[in-house]
């Protein structure tokens, strides 16, 4: 399998690195998607949707038979620099393949190429969606299902790169494996004034701080412990001198997990707390909570079919620890069997930086990696026989 697949890695490199130096962010990335149609129209016998809804997603499908199994690769950038010295460095001011999005896509080309190379062994049909946009809510995964293009396909398989899991190791596991990410902004409006007279005023500053402590008590007193889930805030914004009391302030965060009776029930401690924290101080509190992603459940059947192809590809296989992050291929896993993976991609420091940091990088040969594992489980499923 992995002999195979080496035949394809230089053409995957040149991809990635090309789309690494042209990133584009989520919703706009315009340019990715006709480099991406202009790929996939160099092959004759290729079904290609696009657009797929108001999105910028793509649709290839080669073969027509049962079964039919669907592979997902998102293709946007983040705003975030790229500050690494290397010759495929991102040429778009303050945005980059933070999050490996690029290798994702370029690894699926490398599957069309594969597929399409051996399309006449073909007991099945491969689609293979390019999702334009992941990184923010509200994803493109949902619309994509919803436009019912996908209606024909049995199974649908994705994966990340993982720059905190060694090269040559696969993560996987039934179940819960990523988070549901919610998002708050509480607005703390009271009457600001002369700091010097803190008395005439209804502070925020000091009624945002007490919604702060106040909320910080939902995961220790208010859910089970038995309840995986986090509650953050990162951002508390009010004010701009010394000396002044600001009439408003406004604190953001986030809530993780992995049930959706618990999102609703933090919902509600949010605003309900928050309000009567304000009002009980004289000011008033505005919430917005959205709730964002549901969580990645991968199918037991089809978590399976992943640990027996890295076996059989010889990668070392590891049961996952879910992560407290977010992904919309969540709607792909509501809707069909199928199951998302975690594919290592450090191999020393500079392949070791944070995901959606401006260092971000991977070893390359993650991606040889991400392919055979692709290509055994179109074998495991009875699409194809490699020789």
């Amino acid at each position: 399998m992995k002999s195979i697949a080496t035949d394809y890695l230089q053409q995957m490199i040149d991809v990635r690195r090309h789309l690494h130096m042209y990133p584009e962010k989520s919703f706009e990335a315009h340019e990715t998607k006709q480099y991406i149609l202009k790929q996939l129209e160099r092959y004759d016998d290729i079904e290609i949707i696009s657009p797929i809804g108001d999105t910028l997603s793509i649709l290839a499908t080669i073969g027509t038979k049962k079964p039919h199994i669907a592979f997902r690769a998102d293709f946007d950038a983040l705003p975030i620099p790229d500050e690494k010295d290397v010759p495929y460095r991102s040429k778009n001011d303050g945005v980059s393949h933070a999050c490996g999005h690029d290798a994702h896509t370029a690894t699926l080309f490398g599957l069309v190429d594969v597929v399409y190379a051996n399309r006449d062994k073909l007991n099945g049909a491969v689609s293979f969606i390019f999702q334009d946009s992941e990184e923010l809510l509200p994803g493109s995964a949902k619309r994509i299902v919803e436009s019912g293009v996908l209606k024909d396909i049995d199974k649908v398989y994705g994966q990340h790169y993982w720059s905190q899991i060694d090269l040559n190791t696969v993560e996987v596991c039934e179940g819960e494996l990523i988070s549901s990410p919610d998002a708050f902004n509480i607005t703390i409006i009271g009457s600001g004034g002369h700091a010097a007279y803190p008395h005439t005023t209804v502070d925020p500053v000091v009624i945002a701080s007490e919604v702060i402590i106040g909320l910080q008590s939902i995961v220790s007193r208010q859910l089970s412990p038995l309840d995986k889930a986090v509650f953050s805030f990162g951002v508390v914004d009010g004010g701009n001198a010394f000396n002044v009391i600001p009439g408003k302030v406004s604190i953001r965060g986030t809530t993780r997990s992995f049930d959706k009776e618990i999102s609703n029930k933090v919902k509600d401690i949010v605003e309900r707390e928050s309000k009567y924290i304000a009002e009980k101080r004289g000011a008033q509190a505005e919430v917005d909570y959205v709730q964002g992603f549901p969580a990645v459940i991968n199918h037991a059947n089809e978590a399976e079919v992943v640990k027996q192809s890295v076996e059989s590809v010889e990668l070392n296989y590891k049961k996952a620890t879910p992560l407290m992050i977010g992904e919309d291929f969540s709607y792909y896993l509501n809707e069909f069997p199928g199951a998302f993976f975690l594919t290592g991609s450090r191999s020393d420091e500079a392949t070791g930086y944070a995901h959606h940091s401006s260092t971000f990088d991977i070893d390359e040969r993650a991606m040889l990696n991400g392919l055979s594992v692709f290509m055994k489980i179109l074998e495991n499923e009875g699409v194809v026989e490699w020789n």
